[in-house]
């Protein structure tokens, strides 16, 4: 570049004999920066000439002030091993959770304005945790309608209403699946206040497990009781009353060499299902008495949980939220579902043969690896195995009894200082 400004110099202007160097330098420079302004203005020049397509116009926002609302439920059901749990999370998750998928669902068919439940009057019937499966959920909340209130009010009108269930099953993955809608719920409803009861099942594998002895424990479970001790105690929450009524619990068989633990109650605490499992895995394995429920729940002797495992989370199915006084129309009922059918049932095959499929090899590794011990026994020398549900359960060399290991806090303790933390942290920020 320096040489070509040079030449310049000679060509264009003349000699510059008497001139000093640092004028020929500050006249290099000069004629430097011409050049560049030039080629700038050259190949901007040749973009503009280009076959290149011009850039896409942003997308038009759509307009929701032309459009009307409703209030609906929506029932669907998931599998929950790929999901950080069912609740919208305001902070990014290691895994999407399944309200986050239905809400950005409902957000890309502009049937809400952002995926956000504070925008929609949204509620949720139970919240599941990380892993936990539903076969009816439900949730309620307002979304953009396809007909003004007057039209919604004549008979039939439902029929030209939005398809909900096709557009939002088109947009979902295929391990979560609206299954039905209420258009019209009835006055006030909600659907985490207007259930009658939840109805949780826990699968597990016979083996070894005494079901007697599980059956005799279950049924302790049923009527009211303070459930402190079959819990995860949240300081954030703030609870103080941990009383639950439990209308039936039982063990039954499902198919093959395989059980439900069948729970229905009004409601539930954090982690209850699965430590109320957790104990019956013991009562099972013959480490403990079916009185050891009768212990955990006399609180006024036993106010502090002892610290025992909880049951695994995946074999853990949200069954069932009753509701009463709301009728459903499911997806194969909806107007053109007949045309979806064929193909909804074919992913449901395709997801049961994978994993079926899968299961058999892995049976077949076992059985070429550990033969005819392939079973678990329940002892290992010189201890035993913890059964928690996964399969693989918690190795011990010697078992304490639950009733003679170290306790938690109690609620009112856990409650003060989750406080105290909360007041420093402010008076942090004040000073």
């Amino acid at each position: 570049m320096l040489k070509r400004a040079i030449g310049l110099i000679w060509k264009n202007e003349g000699p510059y004999e008497n001139w000093t160097r640092r004028q020929l330098l500050d006249r290099i420079k000069e004629l430097e920066s011409m050049t560049s302004e030039s080629t700038s203005v050259e190949t901007t020049k040749k973009n503009h000439t280009s076959n290149e397509p011009p850039a896409k116009k942003p997308k038009r926002k759509f307009d929701f002030s032309g459009h009307s609302k409703r209030f609906i439920a929506l029932r669907f059901a998931y599998a929950g091993w790929n999901y950080n749990g069912l609740a919208f999370q305001n902070e990014p998750t290691p895994l999407p959770t399944v309200e986050q998928e239905i809400l950005e669902a409902l957000t890309k068919a502009r049937l809400i304005t952002e995926p956000d439940p504070l925008v929609c009057n949204f509620s949720r019937c139970g919240r599941t945790d990380k892993g936990v499966s539903a076969m009816n959920q439900v949730i309620s909340l307002e979304v953009r309608s396809g007909l003004t209130e007057e039209q919604r009010s004549q008979p039939g009108a439902d029929q030209k209403e939005i398809p909900y269930i096709t557009i939002l099953n088109s947009l979902l993955p295929p391990s979560i699946r609206i299954t039905g809608i209420c258009l019209n719920p009835p006055p006030g409803f909600d659907a985490r206040f207007s259930c009658s009861y939840r109805h949780y099942r826990y699968i597990f594998r016979r083996y070894d497990l005494d079901l007697e002895a599980m059956t005799e424990a279950a049924k302790k479970y049923e009527g009211e009781h303070d459930f402190r001790n079959f819990c995860k105690i949240d300081g954030s929450k703030q609870i103080t009353n941990y009383g639950r009524t439990i209308l039936s619990a039982n063990i039954m068989p499902l198919k093959d060499d395989y059980y439900v633990f069948d729970l229905k109650g009004t409601a539930f605490l954090w982690h209850q299902v699965r430590c109320m499992m957790g104990i019956l895995f013991l009562v099972g394995r013959k480490l403990e008495k079916p009185s050891l429920v009768d212990e955990l729940l006399n609180v006024d002797v036993n106010p502090n949980k002892p610290n025992y495992d909880m049951a695994n989370d995946v074999p853990l199915v949200l069954y069932d939220c009753v509701f009463p006084d709301i009728e459903w129309t499911a997806a194969t009922d909806t107007a053109g579902a007949e045309s979806k059918i064929l193909k909804e049932r074919a992913l449901m095959r395709q997801q049961v043969l994978d994993h079926s499929i899968k299961a058999q090899i892995i049976g077949m590794l076992e059985d070429v690896f550990v033969g005819d011990n392939s079973r678990m026994q329940g002892l290992t020398k010189g201890g035993g195995i913890i059964d928690i549900g996964d399969g693989k359960g918690r190795n011990f060399k010697k078992y304490t009894p639950v009733m003679q290991r170290d306790r938690t806090d109690s609620f009112e303790v856990i409650n003060a200082r989750w406080l105290a933390k909360g007041k420093k942290k402010s008076d942090l920020k004040t000073e």
